[in-house]
């Protein structure tokens, strides 16, 4: 199976894109001579990545060892912090498929409880004569001698229509 290999090359002492100027033609043709089935090259504002794809590992390794190669690796722009050399596209290569959006790390991320049904009270079925209780008429009026002024403490009094 095929494998791509990237070399990026970060801006430094000169722009990369100038470095891919120099070594451009050496590292295509030492590629295509060592068994690259394809090559790209992209250019970023942070610097270029030159990907190389190779049937397997040991064409790989072939080409890295080569002295043109070498030579050019030594030559970036910026030796110390200015080149990665790793499996895989580079750059901006993105991912093969969307990213799927992650759950919210915060509060929103809490699962609120279903909104509780609306209790509704149903007085179709009530007819006056269930109405009664104590203090209430069969009409529904409060009695005269169901309940006085004075409660008991912790209980509404209720008054009646004639005190």
């Amino acid at each position: 199976m095929a494998e791509w290999w990237s070399v990026e090359v970060f801006h430094g002492e000169f722009r990369a894109s100038q470095w891919q100027q120099s070594y451009s033609q050496s590292l295509i043709e030492s590629a295509i001579s060592h068994g690259a089935a394809d090559w790209s090259w992209t250019e970023h504002p942070h610097g270029v990545v030159f990907e190389v794809c190779f049937a397997d590992d040991a064409q790989w390794e072939a080409f890295r060892n080569l002295p043109a190669v070498r030579a050019a690796l030594d030559a970036v722009p910026d030796p110390v912090n200015g080149l990665l050399v790793y499996r895989g596209r580079g750059g901006g290569a993105g991912a093969t498929r969307p990213r799927r959006p992650r759950p919210s790390v915060g509060a929103g991320a809490l699962e609120l409880p279903e909104p509780a049904d609306d209790k509704i009270l149903d007085l179709t079925g009530v007819s006056p004569a269930s109405a009664t209780g104590p203090g209430l008429s069969s009409a529904g009026v409060a009695s005269a001698g169901g309940a006085s002024r004075d409660a008991a403490p912790g209980r509404a009094a209720r008054l009646s229509p004639t005190a």
